[in-house]
């Protein structure tokens, strides 16, 4: 089975962090093994740490990073238009956009990576109901899958179009992140939380949309694969989401409807 990552690279440019797939193992590994397990014994020794000048930092970072990227990709996609949109096929590696492709591709990785310490911050400040099986299932889904589709499809092609939905999430989000890292107002306020995640269950449908178009598309050389991956994942997601939800935003109002009533 482990025979297929013997294969040769779909692109062979080499850049750091994707050329082995064991360095996202390892770094997987670690993010697990923090996250559940040795950093809850570390913090249950230790007082909460505050972090309001590190999530500063990281948040905005994070805000001005999705911009960029955001910015990037609508520009290559809608003005330099090397892409057919019914049918996203990765460049040819002779084509005079090709770098740019490979190096928003690849910083959308290093962002995944970057995502992961989200959940590093909430062990750091003894926040575990934040870390649902969702957060960390989500986060990473997203590393795995984003180092596979460089390694075995390349950079770039149909995904493209999907990472630009996401970013635009991850934007929002993060500004969100660090408005409530400042302002406990801002924090304890729901309808905040309530747009993103509307925001995100908008991204999954976009994603399956896009895939289930694409996939109609007559004499389309995309990767068969690399669709059904993706609307598979952006399907399931979807569910997932929902239930997040509704039981964040839906039986608590059902509850205390109830609760006035009787």
């Amino acid at each position: 089975m482990f025979e297929v990552f013997d294969k040769p690279l779909a692109d062979p440019v080499q850049l750091p962090l994707v050329g082995n797939i064991r360095t996202s193992v390892i770094i997987i590994t670690v993010y697990l093994l923090f996250v559940l397990k040795l950093g809850r014994d570390l913090m249950a020794k230790h007082e909460a740490l505050q972090l309001r000048g590190v999530l500063k930092v990281y948040n905005i970072g994070q805000v001005l990073f999705n911009t960029v990227m955001f910015l990037g990709g609508i520009h290559l996609i809608f003005l330099s238009r090397p892409y057919n949109l019914s049918c996203m096929t990765v460049l040819p590696q002779d084509h005079e956009l090709k770098s740019t492709e490979r190096t928003l591709a690849y910083l959308y990785h290093l962002n995944k990576l970057l995502d992961l310490l989200d959940t590093i911050f909430f062990v750091l400040r003894k926040k575990p109901r934040q870390i649902t099986f969702l957060h960390v299932f989500h986060h990473v889904f997203m590393v795995i899958t984003s180092h596979l589709l460089i390694r075995f499809y390349g950079y770039g092609g149909h995904v493209f179009l999907i990472c630009m939905f996401n970013i635009l999430v991850h934007m929002v989000m993060y500004g969100y992140y660090y408005a409530s890292s400042q302002s406990k107002n801002v924090q304890e306020s729901l309808w905040w939380k309530k747009y993103l995640t509307l925001g995100q269950l908008v991204q999954f449908l976009m994603m399956f949309l896009h895939c289930t178009y694409t996939l109609f598309q007559p004499n389309c050389s995309a990767s068969r694969g690399v669709i059904y991956v993706i609307s598979s994942a952006s399907l399931f997601m979807f569910v997932m989401f929902s239930n997040f939800y509704v039981k964040t935003y839906i039986r608590p109002k059902e509850v205390k409807s109830k609760g006035k009533a009787n």
